[in-house]
């Protein structure tokens, strides 16, 4: 019986006319977490996905030296340009070049783009994907632009640095607003998970006896845009994942947090109470957890277990905070 696993494009399609396949011993790239089953990058790829800690710059890799390239394209169309023309720009002319996204989040837009960009472009469409593969042009058009319009910008209106793909990153988050307006005069040491470009923590940074805040986003860009937000020597930066054990500080005196509950556009509440487990760990004895989330969420049943008293201390139509002491 055959099997209805699909192979890898790249194995799939030949290349087109000038472009090339790489080697076992050439470096490639990967952007994301392409699903293997349409599209297996290279098992030795270096990773560049800015939501990868400890992953590569895709903006600082050199010109023309990669061998090939598998990309997930991200959902958003001015982040997912600015990537696809980053990866052009790296890839060695004739080297292939395999995008794919799923159909509702931008795939249906990749071969369009591509073109754009002077790019012959294979296309197919398998399990809800589409599948690009293009070989580098020799003469690549617009891809300056691309990059120029999704890098790293001043948001004049907020006073803000931030950059396409970072969460809300044009706009004040609603939530993020309620929550800053709310903050107590806090004091010692804390932690700001899932930071952003640095919001709340300029908030909580106005607390003349805040000792030190540590800002922790697993997204790098957002990371870059808080350290130019935010200049006080009080402030530490990390890149990381909150979740994980290897972002853990511990014995703080308060965690300020808008945790996020999507992934991949769909709502996982999981994310929220993964968060609240992990301030959990942070705090000291006696600390607080400040945490806004939309009023849906049920995060009261994750955090009594873990806080000694919790209390919802602002409601609104579409917000509510809490204050939880450990």
């Amino acid at each position: 019986m055959a099997s209805d696993a699909a192979a890898p494009l790249s194995d799939v399609l030949p290349p087109r006319p000038g472009s090339e396949r790489p080697s076992e011993s050439e470096q490639c790239g990967v952007y994301g977490a392409p699903p293997v089953e349409l599209a297996a990058a290279p098992p030795r790829a270096i990773q560049f996905s800015p939501l990868v800690p400890g992953a590569a710059v895709l903006d600082t890799q050199a010109p023309e030296t990669l061998a090939g390239m598998t990309m997930l394209g991200p959902p958003g169309t001015v982040e997912r340009r600015r990537a696809l023309a980053l990866a052009l720009r790296a890839l060695r002319q004739g080297a292939l070049l395999t995008a794919l996204a799923p159909k509702d989040k931008g795939g249906s837009r990749i071969a369009a783009e591509l073109r754009a960009f002077g790019c012959v472009v294979d296309e197919s469409s398998k399990r809800h994907h589409r599948v690009c593969v293009c070989g580098r042009p020799a003469v690549l058009k617009g891809i300056e632009d691309a990059v120029a319009e999704g890098a790293l910008q001043r948001i004049e209106e907020l006073g803000l640095w931030s950059q396409p793909g970072v969460f809300s990153w044009n706009r004040i988050d609603p939530g993020s607003a309620l929550l800053a307006a709310n903050l107590p005069a806090l004091s010692g040491r804390g932690a700001d998970l899932g930071c952003g470009v640095g919001y709340l923590s300029i908030a909580a940074l106005a607390s003349p006896k805040l000792a030190e805040i540590s800002l922790i986003d697993i997204d790098r860009r957002a990371i870059e845009a808080a350290r130019r937000n935010i200049q006080d020597p009080r402030a530490r930066f990390f890149w990381a994942d909150a979740r994980r054990e290897d972002a853990d500080l511990k014995d703080l005196d308060f965690i300020v947090m808008n945790p996020p509950f999507h992934d991949g556009g769909a709502e996982d509440q999981n994310l929220g109470k993964a968060f609240i487990l992990r301030a959990a760990k942070m705090l000291r004895k006696g600390g607080a957890l400040y945490l806004v989330a939309n009023r849906h969420l049920p995060y009261e049943a994750a955090l009594k277990p873990l806080f000694r008293h919790v209390a919802m201390k602002v409601e609104t139509g579409a917000y509510k905070i809490f204050e939880a002491q450990k």
